[in-house]
């Protein structure tokens, strides 16, 4: 299943995210924002069970922002599994 999910309050300005049958995550994409760090963010959560992303992930915040990239990968997330 592929998810598009778009951010808001940071650089990042959508989230592209393909889920397995099994509740893993296949891969993200995300679209904007700073290169490097979230092609890292994708690789480091592909394999993983979302419920264990959304824990690791919710709630960061980038500098004075009130959420942040990772932030908004796990309220992608959520959406995700209220969908599954």
């Amino acid at each position: 299943m592929l998810y598009k999910y778009n951010t808001f309050g940071t650089c990042s300005q959508k989230i592209e995210i393909e889920i397995n049958e099994d509740e893993t995550i296949k891969s993200v994409r995300f679209f904007g924002g700073c290169n490097g760090n979230l092609k890292g963010i994708a690789k480091l959560v592909e394999g993983q069970k979302i419920d264990d992303v959304i824990d690791r992930l919710e709630g960061i915040k980038c500098g004075f922002k009130s959420t942040s990239c990772p932030d908004q990968l796990a309220l992608a997330l959520k959406e995700v599994k209220e969908n599954f």
